[in-house]
């Protein structure tokens, strides 16, 4: 009981500890099950024994025979249905061809460089030596998420980071799965006809197997078979079902099952998608805490001392520093990014969740059934993960300084709303070569962004989804312009310290407009800019225009002139350089106007001589 209340709260604890210091949460995981586990045994516990035994030994452990494979194989099989849940067909399309190179010619690259490597090196078997390459494909967002946030990197490179973590998880844990459904199926005698009768005889039933009960789950779901308060918990018992009914028929087919089952649910019109994620990403949160405190417990002293040599520092370079970079150059070949992005890319490659839950469950397997050099299999992968994550959360910021992809300001603007005139205005930003994302819980208005060529994402501001999006890194002025002043106020206080460090504005408030009280500095666009005002201007007048400025007086006369015309609102004042600054309540920007300077404002057209 103290053990099992122990992984929990440990569990826990240690996924605080990375959001508290924006490490991945994998790092204080691994790192607790190693202290509580070998570590323990060998130096802290008096009669050499662990303080937690995953495996029942006759006098202590958790789970019986083995009851430990089978937990971590059906937690496995829950995050990697999570994993297939975000792999979607038009993502692949519009993320465009460097992310799509990463996942295929950079992932056989890795795959097949490493496992000539592992070869060489440890003189693994041909076929371990290609699962230890298949496992060691994935990066995975959660690992890469922590190390990025707060890096400010232009969006390009945030998104080949980010979309190659979440597109290579379930990829990888697919080759992996496949490389060892072939070794246990025929061992050591190689490529023979029963080894690929086998061999299909799984893919064909997990393909099938994840391809029916989807479909069949989506129908229940859609159909409202299935009451809204057991919908979570009927799709978590269907995964396992799915999962252990193609084990049934084709043993070792159940993780490509699950992988498949959640790229077709993933992929199709399925009602209530977003809370069945939202549970599996809560859920698996949970199982990975336990998981990973439980797997490397597991691993024993002995299991450590086999990479105490100079064959695991080689191949830990050889990973880190010839073949990931040859992965990514080769896959970036032609595209738009430059040689200090493309270095950059090649030294983010942190490995992952699910490379490290499958080596310990293939591992433990295949020593059970006596493959020789199968012991290598989980130490060798735990290091690469171990190595990748402490090296990359330690090295990223400073690397990005060295080949100048770090922004040294962040310039992006993020927009709350999509309404008409956030797109006016987020149109004209961009026109002006910034970053603009727009937020909205409104879908319509979100489509219609799109349609726009606006960057926009569907969101709530009262989730904390914003916060975990690495390719806002560059945003670093907030603009509140929805209708609501209390939605404006909120945005403010939530998302300033994040997003808006150069600057938080919004819409000044009903109240606030006709109180005789100085405006807070953070008011948008004087005191007139109501968001009532700015939509009855923009439907006259539906686009943002400019005139010329030539000095500080010319500018106070011009405002003075807009401020006694409801038809005109001024908005922005671009410098000379072409740099955009907002006209708030906030009048320091006064001193520095000089002429060719541009005043941006929407209503009708304003003469310069006035």
């Amino acid at each position: 009981m103290i053990e099992l209340a122990g992984i929990i709260i440990l569990g826990i604890l240690a996924q605080w500890v990375a959001w508290k210091f924006k490490i991945p949460a994998i790092l204080p995981l691994i790192l607790i099950g190693l202290l509580v586990g070998p570590v323990a045994a060998e130096f802290l516990s008096e009669d050499g024994s662990k303080w937690i035994e995953p495996v029942w030994n006759g006098e202590k452990g958790l789970f019986p025979g083995e009851s430990l494979y089978y937990f971590v194989s059906l937690a496995i099989s829950i995050i990697l249905f999570e994993g297939g849940l975000t792999l979607k067909r038009s993502e692949i399309k519009n993320v465009g061809p460097v992310i799509t190179k990463l996942i295929t010619v950079g992932a056989l690259i890795t795959f097949l460089a490493a496992g000539v490597a592992a070869h060489l090196l440890f003189n693994l078997s041909w076929e371990l030596s290609f699962l230890f390459s298949g496992l060691i494909i994935v990066t995975g967002p959660t690992v890469i998420t922590p190390i990025l946030r707060n890096i400010p990197l232009k969006k390009d490179i945030s998104a080949v980071l980010k979309w190659e973590g979440i597109l290579i998880d379930p990829i990888g844990a697919l080759v992996a799965v496949l490389v060892f459904e072939f070794i246990s199926v025929e061992g050591d005698s190689g490529f023979t006809k029963t080894a690929f009768m086998e061999f299909g005889k799984i893919v064909l039933f997990g393909t099938t197997f994840g391809f029916t009960f989807a479909h069949g789950l989506a129908f229940a779901i859609n159909k409202k078979f299935i009451p809204h308060y057991l919908l979570n918990v009927v799709s978590l018992s269907v995964v396992l079902l799915v999962f252990v009914e193609s084990e049934i028929f084709a043993h070792e087919s159940g993780l490509l099952a699950v992988v498949v089952m959640g790229m077709v649910l993933g992929n199709g019109k399925l009602e209530n998608l977003k809370e069945l994620l939202y549970f599996k990403e809560s859920l698996s949160v949970l199982l990975i805490s336990i998981l990973f405190i439980l797997l490397a417990a597991n691993i024993n002293i002995e299991d450590l001392y086999l990479l105490y040599n100079w064959k695991t520092a080689v191949l830990f370079l050889v990973v880190v520093l010839i073949i990931r970079p040859l992965a990514v150059f080769v896959s970036t070949h032609g595209s738009n990014l430059k040689l200090n992005e493309r270095l950059f890319v090649s030294w983010v490659g942190p490995r992952g969740i699910v490379a490290a839950g499958i080596a310990s469950l293939f591992g433990s397997k295949l020593i059970k059934q006596g493959v020789e050099g199968a012991e290598y299999i989980t130490p060798l992968v735990f290091m690469i993960v171990l190595g990748t994550v402490l090296l990359n959360a330690t090295t990223a910021r400073l690397f990005a300084k060295i080949v100048g992809v770090f922004l040294g300001k962040s310039d992006g603007i993020l927009i709350v709303g999509a309404s008409k005139i956030s797109q006016l205005i987020g149109q004209y930003l961009e026109e002006n070569g910034r970053h603009v994302v727009l937020i909205d819980s409104n879908q319509a208005n979100i489509e219609k962004t799109k349609k726009l060529g606006l960057e926009a994402i569907e969101t709530n501001i009262y989730s904390n989804t914003l916060t975990d999006n690495i390719e806002l890194n560059d945003v670093g002025y907030l603009l509140a312009l929805t209708a609501s002043p209390d939605i404006n106020k909120y945005a403010i206080d939530k998302f300033k310290k994040q997003f808006g460090e150069n600057g938080s504005f919004r819409l000044i408030s009903p109240e606030e407009k006709k109180s005789s009280t100085p405006n807070p500095n953070e008011v948008l666009f004087s005191q007139f800019g109501d968001f009532d005002t700015l939509t009855n201007v923009s439907r006259s007048y539906p686009k943002v225009q400019e005139i010329a400025i030539n000095n500080k007086e010319h500018y106070t006369k011009l405002f003075e002139k807009m401020m006694d015309d409801e038809e005109i609102i001024p908005l922005f004042l671009k410098d000379k350089s072409g740099e955009i600054h907002v006209i708030s309540s906030n009048k320091d920007i006064l001193e520095k106007i000089d002429k060719n300077w541009k005043l941006a404002y929407l209503g009708k057209s304003v003469d310069k001589e006035d």
